[in-house]
């Protein structure tokens, strides 16, 4: 009965463990940067346009941008702007993939962008960015956290593993075992 007990207690603490790790993490994403970048569409025809998107909502952008990237020229992204739009060259090769990389303040991360096949029709359609939009929260990332929340967060794991172990060997005491 008492094995049980600890295997209940040991199991609520490695799923409190498991149930704790960010998404970053998880995710295994290694261009984890303090702003964050995107590539409005993702997908484009050759000579199409598409919006370079920065988010410096958080400070960790605060200078001028460089977006680099084989399929376009270089664009840099004034302060206190957070995008500018791009031609893609005409010369790019349909159903590849090529790397955008933004680099900001000294630190820098890169997405993909896939050009399609076929010439586009007319103009590619990029949706409106206004400076500022709706902040819907860090996405796992460690970028709003500070040490004091950390440190709260590791207390309450070990306080709920230490309960545990506390109601498990209190109760072995009751059966008198």
């Amino acid at each position: 009965m008492r094995a049980i007990r600890v295997a209940s207690a040991a199991l609520l603490g490695v799923t409190a463990l498991t149930l704790s790790a960010p998404a970053a993490v998880a995710k295994g994403d290694n261009d984890i940067t303090p702003f964050g970048f995107s590539v409005v569409p993702s997908t484009v025809a050759p000579g199409g346009e598409v919006a370079l998107l920065l988010e410096r909502d958080h400070g960790g952008c605060t200078g001028s941008a460089t977006v680099t990237s084989g399929v376009f020229d270089t664009i840099t992204i004034p302060p206190r702007k957070s995008q500018a739009t791009v031609v893609v060259d005409w010369d790019a090769r349909p159903g590849a993939v090529y790397r955008v990389t933004f680099t900001c303040d000294g630190v820098s991360g890169s997405t993909g962008l896939t050009i399609a096949g076929g010439r586009p029709v007319g103009p590619t359609p990029v949706p409106l960015n206004p400076d500022r939009g709706v902040r819907a929260g860090e996405g796992g990332s460690f970028a709003g956290f500070d040490v004091k929340e950390l440190g709260m967060g590791a207390l309450l794991i070990a306080g709920s593993v230490g309960a545990a172990y506390y109601f498990s060997r209190r109760r072995a005491g009751e059966d008198g075992a």
